[in-house]
């Protein structure tokens, strides 16, 4: 499922416009984003928590050359499904 077909689908279930659901939609996403740039994290029972994680830097190696490679340290977005997301896939 893509943007649209998620649009679609909210748009269905909740009898708002497209125009309607892209914009709350975009509003979620938003605020989930904020929130983790804030380093905060968001829970929504039953369906899941996003959080933020600090990965250090490191030394890799380049696949093609196989010279060493520094890759600096970075803060990575995590989602942890709930357990009623994972019984319902599962």
């Amino acid at each position: 499922m893509n943007k649209g077909e998620l649009v679609d689908a909210i748009a269905k279930a909740t009898g708002l416009t497209k125009a309607a659901s892209a914009n709350a939609l975009e509003a979620v996403l938003d605020a989930v984003t904020d929130t983790l740039k804030a380093g905060d994290k968001v829970t929504i029972p039953g369906f899941g928590t996003f959080s933020t994680s600090k990965r250090t830097a490191r030394t890799g190696r380049n696949p093609q050359t196989g010279k060493e490679i520094k890759i600096a340290a970075k803060t990575i977005a995590k989602f942890k499904a709930g357990k009623k997301l994972s019984d319902s896939v599962g």
